[in-house]
């Protein structure tokens, strides 16, 4: 009889190396085996693309060449005449693209397909490969961010953070946002901070996904005692990346500065009582309902903490009107950097 598995059994615990070999071994197949598949629609998208271009085939022939391989192959599946298409626009969109091309190799099929198909320009589809790369998105999360405006907004409301958050972490910026969206909590317009909170800590898997893939759970009301009084901080987690917790302050009106000296009371509480010695110092950030950019600018501009403030959407945004800003910024920015002058991803990303 196989004894039954005892958590902790130190029996059991010695295999836990051998178990870890195992998994990383299957993923490594997973990605190699998703690798030659996007390689194999690349090359066919390619074979298709020179047919069509040099009038050696009409459309109706890929029709026929899907007829063929379903006939011939009948366990091959994905080749159908959409598909077959869709392989070609794949490598006319990719071709040439030395930097980009190698990003495709590593994303599955389907989240390659919602990229290149919902993307407009250059730059919205390298930031969606690196970001979907990055965040390991699944194709619904990446189909919620498209819906979400995400490159709209990173392009054009960056991250409003305090010069000495910029300073200490120049990386910020790219894991920060301007705005957080929780429509997922479907909340009512008029709502109190302790449903804001609730929903958050209700829905914490989601919340984690917005924030960001480094971003690790640590507390919610998080007890700070300083002198002979007690404190709760709203919401506490860990940034791996940035090697520091982040404290999290929830405001459901809008933003006022005089939030800004309690949220550094906080961040010099955590620094002084919880920050493990090999820690960054902690960083602030401030999730209000609404905020005004100027005001925003004023009190950052003096703030002595590593700070930043950020809205909480309820709603999606309307994308349209993002994406009308957007060719606005591009214009404005060609205009300042002359005739002749182009809007590259180094320079909005």
């Amino acid at each position: 009889m196989i004894a039954p598995h005892v958590p902790g059994n130190p029996a059991e615990d010695r295999f836990n190396e051998v178990l870890a070999l195992i998994q990383r071994a299957r993923r490594q197949a997973m990605q190699t085996v998703n690798t030659h598949l996007i390689e194999l629609y690349w090359q066919v998208g390619a074979y298709i693309s020179r047919k069509l271009e040099k009038a050696e085939w009409g459309d109706s022939v890929v029709g026929q060449l899907a007829v063929h391989l379903a006939q011939t192959q009948p366990g091959l599946r994905g080749f159908t005449r959409p598909n077959l298409f869709r392989m070609r626009q794949f490598y006319e969109t990719y071709r040439g693209d030395v930097k980009v091309s190698p990003l495709v190799r590593q994303l599955p099929w389907t989240q390659n397909l919602v990229i290149f198909s919902q993307s407009k320009l250059p730059e919205e589809r390298e930031f969606y490969l690196r970001m979907a790369i990055q965040e390991k998105w699944s194709k619904r999360e990446l189909e919620r961010q498209f819906k979400a405006a995400l490159f709209e907004r990173s392009v054009t409301h960056p991250a409003k953070v305090s010069a000495v958050l910029k300073q200490a972490h120049p990386s910020a910026l790219e894991i920060f946002r301007d705005a957080y969206m929780v429509e997922f909590l479907d909340l009512p317009g008029a709502h109190a901070e302790t449903d804001l909170h609730r929903g958050l800590l209700g829905r914490l898997k989601q919340f984690l996904s917005e924030l960001g893939r480094d971003f690790c759970f640590v507390g919610s009301e998080y007890p700070l005692q300083v002198g002979g009084r007690d404190f709760a901080l709203d919401l506490l987690f860990f940034h791996r990346g940035l090697n520091c917790l982040v404290a999290i302050e929830l405001k459901v009106g809008r933003f006022e500065p005089e939030y800004l000296g309690k949220l550094g009371f906080y961040l010099e509480a955590l620094d002084r009582e919880e920050r493990k010695p090999h820690e960054n110092p902690a960083i602030g950030v401030l999730l209000c309902a609404s905020k005004d950019d100027e005001v925003v600018e004023y009190a950052l501009n003096r703030s002595l903490s590593p700070a930043l403030i950020a809205e909480y959407q309820v709603r999606l945004p309307d994308k349209q009107l993002l994406q009308a800003k957007l060719h606005e910024f591009y214009a404005l920015l060609n205009t300042a950097q002359g005739e002749g002058g182009e809007a590259t991803s180094g320079s909005t990303l």
